[in-house]
C-alpha cells in the first residue's frame, strides 16, 4: 500500500515518555515501548491528562531524533490537548508535509509489521527524505493505525 501526502497545522500531544532506540527495544532488560503503552493504559491516562481534546485518539509519539532511525529518540504515549500540564510530558507537533501510511490487522503485530515497511521505503526512495522531527501514530479504532512521518 502507498502512502499518501498530507499537509498539516501544528498541534500538541501531552502524556508519558521514556527515551529509547529501535536497537534497545530487543532488549529485555530496558524498558520498552511496550510497557509504556501498559503504563498508558493501566493509569488510565486518556481520561486523567488535563486540557485534552474532546474525542482525542490516542497518540503514539517518536520525537528529539539524536540522529535517524539508528539513534536514540523519545517514545511517547499520548492524547491531543489544548495546553500542556506539568505532570505531563508535552510535545509539539509542527506542521507542515506527513507521509501517511496505514496499518491493518491486530495491534501492535500490524504496527510493528508497517515500520518494517517504513525503514526501507525511505532507505531506498530518492522522492522522499524524513526529518526526523516527530513521527507518530494514531489508532483510531482497534485495527487500524495511521503512521505519519514526517518528510521534507
Amino acid at each position: 500500500m502507498q502512502p499518501k501526502l498530507v499537509e498539516l497545522q501544528p498541534f500538541t500531544l501531552s502524556g508519558i515518555s521514556i527515551r529509547t532506540s529501535n536497537s534497545e527495544q530487543s532488549q529485555t532488560l530496558k524498558k520498552n515501548i511496550g510497557d509504556l503503552w501498559g503504563d498508558f493504559f493501566g493509569q488510565d491516562l486518556a481520561n486523567k491528562i488535563p486540557n485534552k481534546l474532546p474525542d482525542s485518539p490516542i497518540y503514539g509519539a517518536y520525537s528529539a531524533y539524536e540522529s535517524d532511525a539508528n539513534g536514540p529518540f523519545t517514545a511517547t504515549v499520548a492524547v491531543s490537548v489544548t495546553a500542556g500540564a506539568s505532570a505531563f510530558d508535552t510535545i509539539e507537533v509542527g506542521g507542515g508535509r506527513y507521509l501517511v501510511f496505514e496499518a491493518r490487522g491486530d495491534i501492535p503485530q500490524a504496527v510493528i509489521e508497517a515500520w518494517g515497511r517504513i525503514w526501507p521505503f525511505f532507505a531506498t526512495s530518492k522522492a522522499w527524505k524524513r526529518r526526523y522531527d516527530v513521527d507518530f501514530e494514531v489508532y483510531r479504532n482497534a485495527d487500524v493505525v495511521e503512521i505519519y512521518i514526517a518528510v521534507e
